[in-house]
Formats: C-alpha cells, sequence, structure tokens
C-alpha cells in the first residue's frame, strides 16, 4: 500500500483521524515518532517561520520546500496550499503535481482569499477538477471558509456539494462547532467531513458520533508551542523549575539524522 492509499484508508477507519498539524521537519518528525498515523502542515506555523503573512498566497516556495522534506517521512502528510498560491487552475495543478512527486500524500485547498472574501464556488470548483484531473491520485481536502470568516454560511452546504461534485475527495469546515449543523453536514456528503478541533467543543469521540472523519489541530499546535517557549525562557529567568518533559538534544539530532 502506498503512503497516498494509506493516507485515503485513515480517512475509514472505527474513530475518526486525527490529524496534528506540523510547521517544520521537526515538529512534523516528533509527531510521527509519537505514533500518529498521518500528519498535515498548518499554513500559519510554515508562514509565521518564514516572517510572512499567513492566506495570502506569499509561501508558495517555503510550501514547496517543506513539502519536499516531508515527504521523507514514513507517514502520509497532507499539506495546506492555502488557494491554491494563483487563480490560474492550471498553474495550481502543476503545484499540487510537484507536491506529489515529492511523495506527499494529499492537500487541503481553500476557497478563502486574501483572508477576508470567498472564491466564486465555480472557480474554486475548477481549481479541485484541475488538480484531480493531473493528479487523480492526490487526497484532495475542499476546504470552504464560511464558518472561519463568517461570511456567507447559507451558501455552506452548496459550496461543498459542489466541491464533491468536481472531484473533491474530502471536504472541510474549519469553525462550525454547533453539533446539529455538523451531523447535517456530515449526512449531505458522500465524502469524509473534515472539522478543525475547538477546544471547548466536542471531543473527538463526539465528533465521531456526529460522522466526522477527520479531526485537525489547525494552528493550535505551533501557537502552543510559542507559548511553551515563552514560558520556559521565562521560567529560566526566574529562576523557577521547569516542569514539561523537553526532548532532549540527542533525541532531537536523531530524528533529523534518521
Amino acid at each position: 500500500m502506498t503512503k497516498t492509499e494509506l493516507f485515503r484508508s485513515l480517512h475509514h477507519g472505527d474513530r475518526p483521524l486525527v490529524l496534528p498539524n506540523a510547521w517544520d521537519y521537526g515538529s512534523a518528525a516528533m509527531l510521527a515518532e509519537a505514533g500518529f498515523a498521518a500528519l498535515g502542515t498548518t499554513s500559519l506555523g510554515v508562514a509565521a517561520a518564514a516572517g510572512l503573512p499567513d492566506g495570502t498566497a506569499a509561501t508558495r516556495d517555503e510550501t514547496l520546500a517543506l513539502a519536499r522534506r516531508l515527504g521523507r517521512l514514513p507517514v502520509p502528510v497532507t499539506v495546506d496550499v492555502e488557494g491554491g498560491f494563483s487563480d490560474d487552475a492550471g498553474e495550481v495543478a502543476e503545484f499540487c503535481a510537484e507536491l506529489a512527486g515529492a511523495g506527499i500524500a494529499g492537500i487541503n485547498l481553500e476557497d478563502s482569499r486574501s483572508n477576508a472574501e470567498l472564491a466564486d464556488p465555480r472557480e474554486h470548483g475548477a481549481l479541485i477538477a484541475a488538480v484531480k484531473a493531473a493528479t487523480p491520485e492526490l487526497f484532495v481536502n475542499a476546504r470552504t471558509d464560511t464558518y472561519w470568516l463568517g461570511i456567507d454560511g447559507d451558501s455552506t452546504l452548496e459550496r461543498v456539494q459542489h466541491y464533491e461534485k468536481c472531484g473533491a475527495d474530502g471536504i472541510f469546515v474549519p469553525g462550525v462547532t454547533d453539533p446539529e449543523r455538523i451531523r447535517a453536514l456530515a449526512a449531505a456528503l458522500t465524502v469524509p467531513l473534515n472539522i478543525l478541533f475547538s477546544p471547548a467543543g466536542a471531543t473527538v469521540a463526539e465528533l465521531g458520533a456526529l460522522g466526522v472523519r477527520r479531526i485537525s489541530t489547525g494552528s493550535l499546535l505551533y501557537r502552543a508551542a510559542l507559548a511553551a517557549a515563552v514560558h520556559t525562557a521565562e521560567s529560566v529567568a526566574h529562576g523557577q523549575q521547569l516542569v514539561a518533559e523537553i526532548p532532549s538534544y540527542a533525541t532531537i539530532q536523531r530524528l533529523l539524522e534518521g
């Protein structure tokens, strides 16, 4: 079984696929070492690490460079490509083909643009169709940001059903937390529904009972890592005891060499 085939099968297990999102090779390698069956990337983490804004199509090169490194990992990886880094369907398809050639199993392709507006669903559907025509084996997770941006929520169902018809292998609706809305979305789709984990929302088991097949952490891990880094630095500066278990230098070096 190829990594792409494995990744696809993980959406149909006994429980939802919990997909932690990494931001560099080190974080991805640590998550794989911890036993997670598949990984994603967080566009915020990738952008922030490069000193660039997220969601503005500014990180095409950084995303591709990271994907080429992550393709070496033993587990399937799906990459967040924002809106595809272009409005040209051919360019988006070519970029995603490069990712597949680097060993990447899937992508997230969102319909928000510049963190401020939604793409025309027909135009976004054309991007999905172009990617699937170029690399049919690639798992395309079509993301709609109606809830995430708080824009045109009434179009959510129409959008995701259209993206499914255009060839999407999965649907991602970040920001939706109401159980009945989640249940309705899952029931309306024939492809797996992906939800963004909310610390204040439903548990993995509860989301699974609603029909969710994949749960992403998004930028949560990256933001938690930043908080932990600042807390650790302050603890050192103020002479406080460090209570968190911190990987050793040798552990990190082993992962990078391995």
